[in-house]
């Protein structure tokens, strides 16, 4: 059995009710819920949630809402893979016993199909914990720069005669997609480890969304995308 597990709290400070904030005429967490529901990975597409008005948004899209998620695991400093343990072992407990996992984040509406068939594929035919959506920062993070004392500084002063293509690529998060084990997301694992398939996305697919030009910026690569 593999499930789907959306986390989407209500308290979102940054972005007001971010979770079903309207999105290009939805509200952003039904995109997330469709590609789910129609990749056909999944026995359960359920949404975590500590809110009545995203848990009624995510069922009418389709979604599972069985539990309205505790307190304790819906403030500012909760990190993810304590959300989804905790979703993992509701449904361990209700007779439904994943093999697979997988958190999606409810503001990724760029997510593609492909590259979540495509994490799904990597994790089943390896011996990791996890597989989940990175991509390429687009400036060589050896060559970073800090502000402090209102001047500029590197923060690897020993690069700056190197050449950018002369220096490693680095790559990030994604914040689109993490398949694991059942197991590993109830042994609380590291997924930023050697135990992880990293599964590579273009850029123009990649947009964090935090405030508010996050989201217009997202909402310009979606209509270039599919409009």
């Amino acid at each position: 059995m593999n499930i789907a597990i959306i986390p989407a709290r209500g308290g979102s400070k940054r972005i007001l009710k971010k979770n079903i904030k309207d999105f290009l005429g939805k509200p952003i967490i039904y995109y997330s819920i469709k590609i789910a529901l129609e990749s056909g990975l999944f026995d359960k597409v359920i949404v975590s949630t500590d809110d009545h008005e995203i848990k009624k948004v995510a069922e009418n899209f389709g979604a599972y809402v069985p539990f309205v998620r505790p307190d304790e695991l819906s403030d500012d400093i909760t990190g993810t893979v304590a959300v989804i343990n905790h979703a993992v072992q509701w449904c361990a407990r209700n007779k439904y016993k994943p093999e697979y996992v997988c958190c999606i984040y409810a503001t990724s509406p760029l997510l593609q199909l492909d590259y979540l068939k495509m994490g799904y594929e990597a994790l089943k035919s390896s011996d990791k914990l996890f597989a989940f959506s990175v991509t390429r920062f687009k400036y060589p993070i050896q060559r970073s720069l800090r502000i402090k004392n209102d001047s500029i500084e590197m923060f690897y002063p020993e690069n700056y005669l190197t050449r950018s293509q002369d220096l490693e690529e680095g790559y990030h998060d994604a914040g689109q997609f993490y398949w694991g084990t059942a197991d590993a997301f109830l042994e609380q694992k590291n997924i930023f480890s050697d135990r992880s398939v990293p599964i590579i996305l273009p850029q123009y697919l990649v947009q964090d969304i935090d405030t508010q030009d996050d989201w217009d910026m997202a909402e310009f690569m979606y209509s270039a995308l599919y409009k």
